[in-house]
């Protein structure tokens, strides 16, 4: 039964430096900072050196495009069963796990190339089976992020993640080729297994306390459904996932095409490719160490829209560049705009998930981001055996502006940010004998104004809106056909065990909602709230 609610005490005050490099002087931060630098190094390095050998091993070019294949494809299997465990286990303990996964799987690279044991097949599957770990350790590194910073910071800190990726892009193939020339690629997958085992035994360092909840771990069916139907019912959500699979979708295309690109240069070889990438790499660094004072200049809209026609026309310029020397600095703003776009819906995505969600709502984003690279990669690709590489290249140019100024239209991200800070205001209910199987169905009768019907039901959808994201099976409206004031809310819940858990995921926002409905009710008693067992 509905409590008044107490008055909310607000969070205390957050540091408020804003600088770029702000979030580095904390140290757990700082040590984490390095660790995933390590980390996104050594995924290039593999990268790198897997494609390398399979040219030695089955020079065809489907074999060697199966590389990046088997790499990312863990991503799209995994990714939101990856933030789902993420949620309900260790996080420390979790992201340690994945280090030393990939560790053991660059070891048995390593042992099996140096034998001479290694055939295409098989590193195929070992490229998959490193792809795994780096499934699994993306999502839980986005939710921790928000934990080591005031969130005044996180745009900041999220930049620098930003900054060790570009920068982790730059370094890793340049190790790696170096190290592959001179030693052999047994040498690179052994380098990263030492580094991936140095940076889990950094995490072991970490302090963190894990909160485990008193009503126990979820089911990890329950945490992937649970984490869909918060995604699905979050506006904000569903526009950053528009915006975000609509931008790299198209902006892809530069990517996918680089190597032929580089190759039409006049003096086009391996290194012209490397120096338009390092040219990328430097502007989304530049970019990413600017981005808080870039993020103040407009607002997420404009900011969007802007950054997506600076891509556009990067595009455009490296297209039909004559020469290197103009090819540079097109890849230079591509990458400037990258970052920014890239970025601003990050923190976006980030300040509209609460904790308890984070890592499955980031792991969606991350499925979103990658499924569309996937797919434009391979539509501009064949777009470009049509057309030519410089038409396709402006036709995802074109494109790419006015689909985003048409999702900006038609698919509104008003900007509302709600109070998601945890309240424990609603008091979980209590059971002699709670059942232990069998879906739990509420009723919360109001007691309405008739005049006022409307404007309660519609307030009702946003009440829809928090059960169903909340983990809720179903969720009905009942009007009474011969009391038109009698208005039952009737919410239907897994099981006992679900039902007490969406009293911890309640926010301030929620508490706000609850005192809007309760305004409506004109009973002398609180709405009457009681709860069934359905019987199978």
């Amino acid at each position: 039964m509905p409590e008044t609610s107490p008055e909310i005490v607000a969070p205390p005050a957050a540091d408020d430096s804003r600088s770029a490099l702000a979030p580095l002087r904390r140290p757990v931060f700082r040590m984490l900072w390095f660790t995933w630098l390590a980390a996104n190094t050594t995924m290039w390095m593999n990268d790198v050196a897997a494609a390398w050998l399979m040219t030695s091993l089955a020079p065809s070019p489907l074999w060697v495009a199966l590389v990046q294949s088997a790499s990312t494809l863990p991503v799209f299997l995994l990714g939101l069963p990856s933030g789902a465990l993420a949620d309900i286990l260790d996080r420390r303990r979790y992201l340690m796990a994945t280090q030393f996964w990939v560790a053991g799987i660059a070891s048995l690279v390593c042992l099996t190339v140096s034998m001479k044991w290694m055939t295409a097949p098989l590193l195929l599957a070992m490229t998959f089976a490193n792809g795994i770990g780096l499934a699994m350790r993306w999502p839980v590194f986005a939710a921790i992020v928000p934990e080591l910073v005031p969130r005044p910071q996180l745009p900041a800190a999220l930049a620098l993640n930003g900054v060790s990726m570009n920068a982790s892009r730059i370094i890793g193939p340049l190790v790696a080729g170096a190290i592959i020339a001179a030693f052999g690629s047994a040498w690179v997958f052994a380098l990263n297994a030492g580094l991936s085992l140095m940076a889990g035994f950094i995490i072991i360092r970490w302090r963190r306390e894990h909160k485990e909840s008193p009503l126990g771990r979820e089911r990890l069916g329950s945490a992937m459904r649970v984490g869909l139907q918060f995604v699905r019912q979050s506006g904000r959500m569903r526009a950053i996932l528009l915006r975000i699979a609509l931008f790299f979708f198209h902006c892809t295309a530069l990517l996918a095409l680089l190597p032929l690109v580089a190759r039409a240069l006049p003096g086009g070889s391996a290194g012209t490719f490397t120096v338009l990438l390092a040219s990328m790499g430097s502007g989304a660094i530049l970019a990413a160490l600017s981005i808080v004072r870039i993020r103040s200049l407009m607002p997420l809209q404009q900011l969007l829209l802007t950054g997506t026609a600076l891509q556009a026309a990067a595009m455009i310029a490296v297209a039909y560049a004559p020469n290197i020397y103009v090819a540079v600095p097109g890849m230079f703003f591509a990458g400037t705009a990258w970052i920014t776009v890239a970025n601003s819906l990050t923190v976006a995505a980030q300040m509209g998930l609460p904790d308890w969600v984070r890592a499955r709502g980031m792991s969606i984003y991350q499925m979103a981001l990658m499924g569309s690279t996937a797919a434009g990669a391979a539509v501009w690709g064949q777009v470009a055996t049509w057309t030519g590489i410089h038409h396709s290249l402006a036709i995802a140019a074109v494109t790419s502006v006015v689909l985003m100024a048409l999702a900006q239209r038609w698919v509104v991200d008003r900007g509302i940010e709600e109070d998601l800070t945890p309240s424990h205001v609603f008091k979980a209910p209590h059971a002699e004998a709670p059942p232990r199987t069998g879906r739990i169905q509420v009723n919360i009768e109001y007691r309405i104004d008739p005049g006022r019907s409307a404007e309660f039901l519609q307030l009702m959808q946003e009440s829809r809106r928090s059960r169903i994201s909340h983990g809720a099976r179903d969720w009905q409206l009942l009007l009474d056909l011969y009391d038109p004031g009698r208005i039952v809310e009737q919410i239907t819940d897994e099981s006992w065990i679900e039902h007490l858990r969406r009293f911890d995921r309640v926010t301030a926002a929620d508490v706000q909602l609850r005192d809007r409905k309760l305004a409506f009710h004109i009973g002398e008693a609180p709405p009457l709230v009681t709860r069934f067992l359905i019987e199978r």
